[in-house]
């Protein structure tokens, strides 16, 4: 599931994609996901393909939230938690930092290099 997700956002040019492990530390999901649009036009976009995907390829359909303003949209996969923002509100809320995770401006570089799609996963101490 997470990799047709991530396969998802990518295909759907979607910004800063991060892969959280949640496994063990959580009981909401195994995965987090959180990914950045350019617009509410193009975060709805996202989740909705999203959502269409994954049902596509079996799953039970994802509950979906936020899509009326699109600023944050919430997709709940079951094992997998997906977030797609608008950079302003990413920024404002900044998940990353509040699961513990401050990715280092060099680092973060370097993991979007070539493709500001490409997601990398972040294991969780």
């Amino acid at each position: 599931m997470r990799a047709l997700i991530e396969k998802s956002l990518d295909d759907d040019k979607g910004e800063d994609i991060v892969v959280i492990d949640l496994a063990g530390k959580s009981d909401i999901a195994d995965f987090m996901v959180i990914a950045t649009g350019t617009s509410s036009r193009h975060v709805a976009t996202m989740a909705e393909h999203l959502r269409q995907r994954v049902k596509a390829a079996g799953h039970a359909a994802p509950r979906v939230e936020g899509l009326p303003q699109a600023d944050w949209v919430l997709v709940d996969a079951g094992d997998v938690v997906v977030h797609v923002f608008r950079p302003e509100v990413r920024n404002f809320y900044n998940l990353e930092k509040m699961w513990g995770l401050e990715l280092p401006a060099a680092e973060t570089a370097s993991a979007h290099a070539g493709r500001p799609g490409r997601a990398h996963l972040v294991a969780m101490a």
